[in-house]
């Protein structure tokens, strides 16, 4: 799954130092850089988050994708792609 940039306007695409991704809003950790993964689009991609509540995500009208929010204070994150990435449309959270 790909996001719109969410880091505080920073793309982090080719970013794969290890760390922690955060909500550039609150702080709430939502990512691991071990479940990055490259990715053909400018944004950056994740197979998981690192809390099952770091993230919400809300169904998109066109069924193809959903819209993702910070689990802690509902920023917007960007979303999340469903016929993209290594799980082919199968959703880790």
């Amino acid at each position: 799954m790909s996001f719109c940039s969410f880091f505080g306007g920073e793309v982090y695409a080719d970013h794969f130092e290890p760390g922690i991704y955060v909500c550039s809003k609150c702080g709430y950790e939502l990512f691991s850089s071990r479940s990055k993964y490259q990715h053909s689009s400018p944004w950056p991609a994740f197979t998981e988050t690192i809390h099952k509540d770091s993230v919400l995500k809300k169904a998109e009208q066109s069924h193809h994708a959903y819209k993702i929010s910070c689990g802690k204070c509902r920023n917007g994150l960007g979303h999340e792609f469903l016929n993209d990435g290594p799980s082919m449309g199968q959703s880790r959270f």
